[in-house]
């Protein structure tokens, strides 16, 4: 099985995107996972997007997670028109931050459905990300949903979930194993029980959060394996400020939020090449 790692540009929109794509393949990405320019003012912005993609031979997956707006109606037509303009840059998959943690069960079961249709009518698929105040906020709600759709897919993220439940899910086993079988993308980033992202995945005092992440991926990775799976993606995803902490009174962050995603890949491409 292939396994292809995605470099986020969260926290790397400074660069000229050109350079960043430069600087990803130089260190070993496959793509770029990316929120792209929308609306008709941005059709020059994706065009040069695309273009230095293609010139690093990078692959692309879009990312939405924009659409936020509290009145369903609304929030359904835009999710929709940014759902449609991901389609139309041919990326990979969309990974979608959806609905909203407050919207009724049957309300963000159609905001799915509309997911699902968009999907099957352009030929893009379309995953959702378990995030905190998206409609996958929380393992046992997520848990709802995937009982409901056995056609929905996920990006996991499992630090967000670690942070809202202040613990490590050894209480909610069943929860976390249907994720796991229905996980087609990783977000690899380290949480704990008091936040999504540990300073420093490589300090000592942040091994037992480390492993209990590891431990998921591998089963997910196994899982893949055992599926006959082509193709595994993985996007290391330590964030910037205020993801990334700051030393105190200063602005200064505590770790390098590029060296901690790269450190993260090389991680993981040792762990599971050393298996195949």
């Amino acid at each position: 099985m292939n396994i292809e790692y995605y470099c986020p540009q969260w926290g790397s929109e400074q660069l000229p995107f050109n350079e960043l794509c430069r600087k990803a393949a130089d260190a070993g990405y496959d793509g770029m996972e990316m929120v792209m320019p929308f609306g008709n003012g941005d059709k020059s912005a994706r065009k040069d997007i695309l273009a230095a993609l293609k010139e690093s031979d990078l692959k692309l997956i879009a990312l939405h997670g924009e659409t936020e707006s509290t009145d369903l109606k609304i929030h359904a037509d835009e999710y929709e028109k940014r759902l449609r303009s991901l389609a139309a840059a041919n990326p990979e998959f969309i990974s979608s931050q959806t609905g909203r943690d407050f919207f009724e069960f049957e309300d963000n079961l159609s905001l799915l459905a509309l997911a699902a249709r968009v999907s099957e009518e352009t030929g893009v698929k379309i995953i959702h990300e378990t995030h905190r105040s998206k409609l996958t906020y929380a393992a046992h709600v997520t848990r709802h949903f995937l009982e409901k759709i056995p056609e929905m897919r996920l990006t996991l993220d499992v630090s967000h979930w670690f942070c809202v439940h202040e613990r490590f899910l050894a209480d909610q086993e069943e929860a976390v194993n249907l994720a796991i079988q229905r996980t087609d993308h990783i977000h690899a980033r380290i949480g704990y029980d008091q936040g999504s992202q540990v300073p420093d995945f490589q300090m000592p005092e942040w091994k037992n959060a480390l492993e209990t992440h590891l431990e998921i991926w591998d089963r997910i990775h196994s899982r893949a394996v055992a599926e006959g799976r082509k193709t595994l993606t993985v996007t290391p995803e330590f964030g910037p400020a205020p993801y990334m902490l700051s030393k105190p009174g200063t602005t200064q962050s505590l770790a390098d939020q590029w060296e901690l995603n790269t450190g993260m890949m090389a991680l993981l491409k040792d762990r599971w090449n050393s298996e195949q």
